[in-house]
């Protein structure tokens, strides 16, 4: 029988998700949430551009939706702040479901929501169920993969990991994040307020050192606007010269005074070259590059649905990609 699923949340990834889910057979989608009134009482598949009905009628009850469709597991595409998304997961915990979410701080949460992640925790484990925070950044592309290539070292010095992406690909939203179309002033502006910047290079870093077993002493992060040189547009906005294009983002965890983690992230309009890649300094010394890049938008609902059938079967409690089973590719 395939994995039901209900999904909260029908912006771009999760819209993304449902299309993903209705082309694989291991998978039904069997309800949907949202706040929004545009979306409410329509079909799934109109709503998320499958291109034919799925009979799956938008709610914007999380709890009546788990009552009358019996998920087998739940998505949570809604918020990047785990606090600000605490009231969806406690209605879903509190039916019992177990949840896979994109809420990037609850991938590997820190020391700023550590009470979050506890109540979190405690809930699941009451409820039997797991709770993943997963995607491809964090979850993957900056933290589980490096951790799994250095399974073929003896030791570890140091390691570099940096992601550059030519925004013009990714949704609007993300675009907005990074602050494309924006001036200098306002960019810096966003940054201290925090309504612009990747949410986390802290998280992943965190496991990181934790995967290693090493004690950081601090870790920084710095963001800083990438001016466009020239015009440069995508499918949303056109940006003329002199204005912020993306951003550049680093994230550095120090160890014995020496930075030990660093993570270098570029996301503008019209990067000439989009790549992964991560670099070992330790024995033996490797290197990885992944040309192109990874897709985020594709790439995190796909994260999602992977991990789905490893998480309906994990321990109950707050799960991390740092002890799950590694997932790969399932299409039932």
């Amino acid at each position: 029988m395939p994995i039901k699923v209900m999904l909260v949340g029908l912006g771009p990834i999760g819209a993304g998700i449902v299309r993903q889910v209705a082309s694989r057979k291991g998978f039904a989608m069997v309800g949907a949430v949202d706040i929004d009134p545009a979306k409410v009482g329509r079909d799934l598949g109109d709503v998320s551009g499958v291109g034919r009905p799925l009979r799956v009628q938008v709610t914007d009850s999380i709890s009546r939706t788990i009552k009358a469709r019996r998920p087998d597991v739940a998505v949570l595409c809604t918020r990047s702040a785990l606090k600000q998304a605490m009231p969806e997961f406690e209605a879903v915990l509190n039916l019992k479901v177990p949840i896979v979410s994109t809420t990037e701080e609850l991938a590997y949460p820190v020391k700023s929501n550590a009470a979050a992640a506890r109540k979190i925790d405690a809930l699941a484990k009451r409820a039997r169920v797991a709770v993943l925070g997963t995607g491809i950044n964090p979850g993957f592309i900056m933290d589980a993969l490096p951790i799994a290539v250095t399974a073929a070292c003896e030791s570890v010095r140091a390691i570099e990991i940096d992601r550059i992406q030519d925004a013009r690909i990714r949704r609007l939203p993300f675009q907005q994040k990074i602050g494309a179309g924006l001036t200098r002033d306002e960019f810096m502006k966003k940054v201290k307020d925090g309504s612009v910047r990747h949410v986390g290079l802290t998280e992943s870093i965190t496991m990181i050192a934790d995967a290693f077993g090493w004690k950081l002493a601090r870790v920084a992060e710095e963001i800083q606007p990438k001016l466009a040189d020239a015009r440069v547009s995508s499918e949303f906005l056109t940006v003329e010269p002199g204005l912020v294009c993306g951003l550049v983002q680093d994230g550095v965890g120090y160890r014995n005074g020496e930075p030990a983690i660093k993570l270098h992230m570029e996301a503008y309009l019209g990067a000439p070259e989009s790549y992964d890649s991560v670099r070992i300094t330790g024995t033996p010394p490797l290197a990885m590059k992944i040309a192109g890049g990874v897709h985020g938008d594709v790439a995190t609902a796909s994260m999602v649905l992977n991990s789905i059938p490893k998480v309906i079967h994990a321990a109950p409690g707050l799960r991390t990609m740092r002890d799950m089973v590694l997932p790969g590719y399932w299409g039932g």
